[in-house]
């Protein structure tokens, strides 16, 4: 897998399933709403194997409605306060990866299609907050991924065009967003979904991105 890195200066993460193992959390805090709502508890796996489907409507999938409404944020969003400290943590490398890009010089960012509040609070409790020049969630665009609408916030935040910018996601929602904004893109294989043109390790990500060695 070849990458031209010689004009990057920004590089996008999505965040649950490329940075931080949240599956535990985000299955159990959708079947936490589903209680609110009166519904059945959903299989945690047939949850995740959802989650990247970017041909359901997720809202209409876990919770029987047409769109995400306030409640729903508010229930989503209380689980994840309550119990994001004991639930989620960084992939092995991750942290090191974002300290090593920084002191490179490159811009770091994020793309989630989590809301604000919980994503905050994640990479608060994660120690990794400070690191990020741009974060844009769900909740802060019209259209979340798979449209381009969060990518093209951050190259309007920190000033830079798709072509100095790359994005790296573990599912097709990220791919599309990235494919939409005309953007470098590159797949990870280490979350919630299985790829075979995929980058399986931190370790190989960290050489496409700072060339340390060849693969």
């Amino acid at each position: 897998m070849m990458l031209k890195m010689t004009n990057k200066k920004l590089i996008i993460f999505d965040m649950d399933g490329t940075l931080v193992n949240s599956s535990i959390t985000i299955a159990n805090a959708i079947n936490y709403v589903r209680k609110h709502l009166g519904f059945e508890p959903m299989d945690a796996e047939h949850i995740l194997r959802l989650v990247n489907d970017h041909s359901i409507n997720p809202a209409e999938t876990f919770y029987h409605a047409k769109a995400f409404d306030k409640d729903h944020e508010k229930w989503f969003s209380e689980y994840y306060t309550k119990n994001h400290e004991h639930e989620l943590v960084l992939y092995n490398g991750i942290k090191a990866l974002l300290l090593s890009l920084k002191e490179k010089g490159y811009v770091i960012a994020v793309a989630t299609n989590a809301y604000r509040k919980s994503t905050l609070e994640s990479l608060l409790h994660l120690e990794v907050l400070e690191l990020f020049s741009g974060i844009a969630c769900y909740d802060d665009v019209l259209q979340g991924k798979p449209h381009p609408d969060m990518l093209f916030k951050l190259l309007d935040e920190v000033g830079f065009t798709e072509d100095e910018a790359i994005f790296i996601g573990d599912g097709p929602r990220d791919e599309m967003a990235a494919k939409e904004a005309k953007m470098d893109y590159l797949m990870v294989d280490w979350g919630f979904t299985d790829h075979n043109d995929a980058v399986r390790t931190v370790d190989a990500l960290k050489v496409l991105l700072l060339g340390d060695e060849v693969v």
